[in-house]
């Protein structure tokens, strides 16, 4: 029988097999058929601790037996109030207002929407958008916009706001640099980036030095900073934040994803007290006009106390810089692939010709890893490696092997 799911960038014509998994554990999946599925991109770089960490599950149940959903407008309870203080607590200090929305891509659209408002609100309306090239920021409709444009977005051009693209920094970056400052001089609204890493623009990897002279153009013409961190905060990148490697706080930070420590769909888009103040008034027009059914959802917050108390009390970064570590001695140990490259826990490489996501060799590559009972998901040609923190010295041995036997394969 045909399933009547429609899954995610997913081409159904091709009829590639979709496994059904009844089970998770650490960094492995278990599907119906019986097969250990290492999950080597901590399924779409979400789960970071790994698959039912005891005491997320176990926050989570207590939750659900408490309180599952209340309204968030005018209302509010416990594990919201204390998740914002513990963020407030953990993430940069000028960051002191937490807004919740449920995926990274509804974080970009309230950062969005924040920024435009806040200039709106100032009696200084700006409204262009300013973004670097290959960016990927969700696939809601401000998210697309701010995204790099391709096959990606293509069918939905019409729907898209203009913005101001920069050249994605390579080596020092001038040509980045000149292009924001020259930008800069027409008082754009403000400026979104992936900080040191473009995820799915094909894991492209920038200096920490190029981040804080953005930051510092922008803060000289006083446009706003924008920092999506949905991917690579949460130690991805080696620290909490990546931000953090450059030394610059944004006006906007953007998170998700490991927020729950992938466990349920949270996110929060964090706000300086000059962000908020703008929107602060007696005049109700001048609120903030944004909102959803599972705003700030009870049972997700109490997963995101947990998450934070996981790195409160956990030895969690010994264990990204010891995964780091592991990681940098087999990437770069590969023969026959092509711009290995690593930041923090993220390693990336390419196989093969073609570049690309739509690159031919994509579906032959995610072939061979799934045959091999590996969670690997190509981008094209272009494949990485994102585990969970708990990932053992076994299993990245099964994901770097597969790796090298694809560099021969499809030399």
């Amino acid at each position: 029988m045909t399933s009547p799911v429609w899954h995610p960038f997913t081409q159904h014509g091709l009829n590639e097999p979709i496994p059904l998994v009844e089970r998770a554990e650490g960094a492995a999946l278990y599907t119906s058929d019986g097969r250990r599925i290492i999950d080597a991109i901590s399924s779409w770089w979400v789960t970071t601790h790994g698959h039912r960490h005891p005491r997320i599950v176990a926050a989570i149940r207590d939750q659900a037996e408490r309180l599952d959903q209340i309204i968030f407008a005018g209302w509010t309870h416990e594990p919201a109030e204390a998740l914002a203080r513990g963020l407030t607590e953990i993430m940069p200090a000028p960051l002191q207002h937490v807004f919740y929305s449920d995926s990274g891509s509804t974080s970009v659209e309230v950062a969005l929407k924040m920024a435009l408002g806040y200039w709106l609100n100032r009696g200084e309306p700006r409204h262009r958008i300013l973004t670097l090239e290959h960016g990927y920021h969700g696939d809601t409709i401000g998210g697309m916009s701010v995204g790099a444009r391709g096959v990606y977005n293509q069918a939905y051009t019409p729907l898209l706001f203009d913005v101001g693209t920069l050249p994605f920094p390579t080596g020092d970056g001038r040509a980045t640099l000149d292009a924001l400052e020259a930008a800069c001089r027409d008082r754009p609204a403000a400026l979104i980036v992936e900080p040191l890493v473009l995820g799915a623009g094909g894991m492209l990897f920038y200096s920490a030095a190029v981040l804080a002279e953005m930051r510092a153009i922008c803060g000289r013409h006083g446009v706003l900073f924008i920092a999506d961190e949905v991917m690579t905060g949460w130690g991805r990148t080696g620290t909490l934040l990546a931000c953090e490697q450059a030394d610059v706080v944004p006006d906007i930070l953007c998170l998700s994803k490991g927020l729950t420590g992938g466990a349920i769909p949270l996110a929060v888009t964090m706000a300086t007290a000059e962000i908020f103040d703008a929107h602060l008034s007696t005049d109700k027009a001048k609120m903030f006009f944004h909102s959803s059914s599972y705003t700030a959802n009870p049972i997700a917050c109490a997963a995101a106390l947990a998450n934070l108390a996981v790195w409160r009390e956990e030895p969690v970064r010994h264990r990204i810089a010891t995964l780091a570590a592991r990681q940098a001695e087999r990437i770069f140990a590969l023969e026959g692939v092509r711009n290995p490259r690593l930041l923090g826990t993220i390693a990336a490489c390419e196989i093969g010709g073609g570049e690309g996501y739509l690159a031919g060799i994509g579906p032959a590559l995610a072939a061979h890893f799934r045959d091999r009972d590996l969670l690997v998901r190509p981008m094209g040609n272009n494949v990485y490696v994102m585990p969970p923190y708990c990932i053992d010295e076994a299993d990245l041995d099964r994901i770097y092997d597969a790796i090298a036997e694809a560099a021969r394969r499809f030399a």
